[in-house]
């Protein structure tokens, strides 16, 4: 349950990523999930992140692109942490992971996020 918790937050922090990109390519719940597989790890441990999360984290940040997309991948994420329990800790690594993979977004990672005002 730790690691589906940890995709979870992860898929979350990224939909968070894919909200301040502008190009364009359809992103899926599938793609979403596979692109932030490698980070589950650091979510549940913290301790280092590894390189290939780094990789998932930046590729799907520069794929959604489009208002649509980035709106896909927010739901993607809403449907995966919905009514999962999650803790601050989790929480915190997850939104610690855009500054640690060398990324800036101009918002506060948070599970509350309203998908339709996504741009």
């Amino acid at each position: 349950m730790a690691s589906s918790l940890a995709v979870r937050l992860l898929s979350l922090l990224i939909v968070c990523l894919a909200l301040c990109s502008p190009k364009a390519n359809a992103v899926t719940c599938n793609q979403v999930m596979n692109d932030l597989t490698p980070c589950v790890s650091y979510i549940i441990n913290g301790g280092t992140v590894p390189g290939q999360c780094c990789n998932g984290v930046k590729t799907l940040f520069g794929q959604a692109q489009t208002t649509p997309d980035r709106q896909t991948v927010c739901s993607c994420i809403k449907n995966a942490i919905r009514n999962i329990p999650y803790n601050n800790n989790n929480l915190n690594l997850a939104a610690s992971l855009p500054r640690k993979c060398g990324i800036n977004i101009p918002y506060q990672i948070s599970p509350n996020i309203d998908c339709s005002r996504v741009q």
